[in-house]
């Protein structure tokens, strides 16, 4: 007896745990059914706030739907159901379990219609209801939206999330989200204060945006707190722009290095004014994509290392160019400054048109591999990775020539020809043949420039041109031949072009370099770092 009644009571009890879920579940079907009788966008609307009022996770498959357009009313008996394609029909999904429905021919039913204001109040509900998630990602994801999109009703869902969150980080998110949405609700002066200390202990973009909302639709103590907080935000927010520029020299300063760091060693040996060095860029933009073609369609599982792959061939193929490009035309123009430039204007033409010819006159497509996708922040900074990994590639590119140039029996043999060409062809220095090679090394370095600008710039025929002339400028400001030059060259006008171009624009700015670099060279007509030698001195 003792034990029947036991198994009753557990019954009972069981019974009692049921009875709250399926009277819940029975609750959101009835909000969901107001779906087949909402006549307009703005009912609509409304059963989305409804639905997420609620605060259950199950509501996220139909509003998932309805925001891709998949929410359907069967005509027959008004029951709304998730509809996926199913070939001749549309397969029928229960909107809270997902179990199959039947199927309903295209004419039998009504799609739930959406808009995109719809779609946003749709995406808000769903970073409403994700505030309980078990991922912390979705969690920082579902506070983010709240704060770019405050409302009173967030209040509340948001004080049950701090209560229960564990992740500092995350609690810290959750309470800036709470203070934005304080700031456009009926609560008292003294809680908007708090919230807009707490908003404006974040300063950062969106902080500085939601405060100026504030102070425009606000009066008396709300509206000085929320001023004071947006000059101390616009404070800071300077402080990271000025950051933010420098980083932008730097990156600027990476690729004009690359790009100058070749014509700095023809020139300052050999004193050609090459005007195709801008076309050994593009080469090697162009030996990038054909590995990259040839990978997507045989090798696509070694994408990622199409970059590494392309580097090498790209120093031998603009390095050979260079090569027969000396031997054939240059050689004979020695001591002739006038007719070198325009012969290597005329071999650059012709490079141009030949690319053309070969892979047409529009933009390639350059991919990025995984490692130099994306970005990361640091504070205010914006820092995107593949900019990131030119600057290194840059320095290491620097560094190996440094080397070459300093410990190696072939650049003693440059650095000589460089001071004085006579007296290294008297102590039995091959001087021709320097000059070819050192020529192909300027023209390899391009190449392997134009591997690491294919990820930034558009892959063309017009590639070079765009690099050449501020390659110029950097080789004679830094010093011709002279790479230390080159280097403090690149970065300090890539520096000075990202400050000056928020104020005189980006061509202005260019035009205030030169003038710039103009005055200077009246003054130091060998540049920063002048090379030593009787030959350059005399």
């Amino acid at each position: 007896m003792i034990f029947i009644r036991a198994i009753g009571l557990t019954l009972l009890l069981l019974l009692g745990m049921l009875l709250p879920s399926n009277a819940a579940e029975a609750d959101l079907r009835a909000i969901i059914a107001k779906f087949a009788t909402a006549s307009n966008f703005s009912a609509i609307e409304a059963v989305v706030h409804e639905l997420a009022a609620t605060g259950d996770r199950a509501v996220e498959r139909p509003l998932a739907a309805l925001a891709e357009g998949r929410l359907y009313v069967r005509k027959t008996d008004s029951l709304v159901f998730v509809g996926q394609d199913g070939g001749g029909g549309i397969e029928l999904l229960d909107p809270l379990s997902g179990e199959k429905s039947g199927a309903a021919a295209k004419g039998d039913i009504a799609k739930v219609k959406v808009n995109n204001t719809l779609r946003r109040a749709i995406r808000d509900a769903l970073g409403t209801l994700t505030l309980g998630a078990k991922d912390p990602a979705a969690r920082i994801a579902a506070a983010a939206t709240m704060f770019k999109t405050p409302d009173a009703t967030n209040i509340e869902p948001l004080d049950a999330a701090i209560a229960n969150e564990t992740v500092a980080s995350v609690k810290a998110l959750l309470e800036q989200a709470r203070a934005a949405s304080v700031l456009v609700s009926d609560r008292p002066e003294a809680d908007k204060l708090a919230a807009i200390a707490l908003i404006g202990a974040r300063g950062d973009r969106d902080a500085l945006s939601l405060l100026t909302s504030v102070e425009a639709n606000s009066e008396g103590t709300v509206k000085d707190g929320a001023t004071a907080a947006m000059a101390k935000i616009n404070s800071t927010l300077a402080l990271w722009d000025a950051g933010q520029n420098i980083w932008y020299g730097i990156s600027l300063g990476s690729v004009l290095l690359l790009a100058a760091i070749g014509l700095a060693i023809t020139f300052g040996v050999m004193g050609v004014i090459n005007m195709a060095h801008g076309e050994m860029v593009m080469l090697g933009a162009y030996t990038t994509f054909v590995v990259q073609e040839v990978i997507r369609s045989s090798f696509p599982g070694l994408f990622d290392w199409s970059l590494v792959i392309a580097l090498p061939l790209a120093f031998l193929v603009a390095a050979f160019v260079g090569l027969v490009i000396e031997r054939g035309v240059i050689r004979f123009l020695y001591g002739r400054p006038l007719e070198t430039l325009l012969a290597t204007w005329g071999v650059s033409l012709i490079l141009q048109q030949a690319v053309r010819t070969i892979f047409g006159p529009t933009n390639q497509e350059v991919g990025n591999p995984s490692w130099m996708s994306g970005s990361f922040d640091i504070g205010q900074l914006a820092v995107t990775w593949n900019r990131l990994w030119i600057l290194v590639f840059s320095l290491c590119v620097f560094a190996v020539l440094l080397y070459v140039m300093k410990r190696t029996p072939w650049g003693l043999q440059m650095r000589a020809v460089t001071a004085n060409r006579r007296m290294a062809a008297s102590m039995g220095i091959r001087t021709p043949w320097v000059d070819a090679l050192t020529f192909a090394l300027g023209s390899g370095i391009a190449g392997i420039a134009g591997v690491a600008l294919s990820q930034v710039d558009n892959v063309s025929p017009n590639l070079g041109r765009g690099y050449i002339i501020d390659s110029f400028m950097v080789v004679v400001f830094g010093g011709v031949g002279n790479l230390w030059g080159t280097l403090v060259g690149a970065f300090s006008l890539g520096i000075v072009n990202k400050f000056l171009e928020p104020y005189a624009g980006a061509v202005l700015g260019k035009i205030v370099v030169l003038v710039l670099i103009i005055l200077f060279i009246q003054k130091r007509p060998r540049g920063l770092f002048a090379l030593k030698g009787r030959a350059v001195e005399a």
